[in-house]
């Protein structure tokens, strides 16, 4: 079973969040600390703790993640921004929660850290 996390009780409504979308597979939301203008995340409805976690049945979830991330960044009409994974705490995670952040509306740099 996965560890209970703020995304875990977002999804169960027990935290209000600013949604942005939802379907079946996942939510996105804006970011309580963005990083830019137009900072979201998405996050699957299955808890997977990180990308290090997914396995071969979770490929269309993944899919879909990725696809949704794009038709978000257009809605918010952007035309450059970043989609950023992280995996694992050295890598900047602090949910462990599978989650795409989607980040623009301003120049980002590289590299990012």
């Amino acid at each position: 079973m996965s560890e209970e996390t703020i995304f875990s009780r977002i999804l169960r409504g027990e935290i209000d969040c600013d949604e942005i979308y939802s379907d079946e597979m996942c939510l996105a939301f804006r970011d309580i600390q963005p990083q830019a203008p137009v900072h979201i995340l998405v996050i699957p409805r299955k808890a997977i703790p990180s990308l290090r976690e997914a396995e071969i049945q979770d490929e269309s979830l993944l899919g879909h993640l990725l696809l949704v991330s794009a038709k978000i960044a257009k809605l918010e009409g952007l035309n450059h921004w970043r989609t950023v994974i992280n995996s694992g705490s050295e890598a900047g995670q602090t949910v462990f929660h599978l989650h795409i952040h989607v980040i623009g509306g301003r120049k980002l740099n590289w590299p990012p850290g």
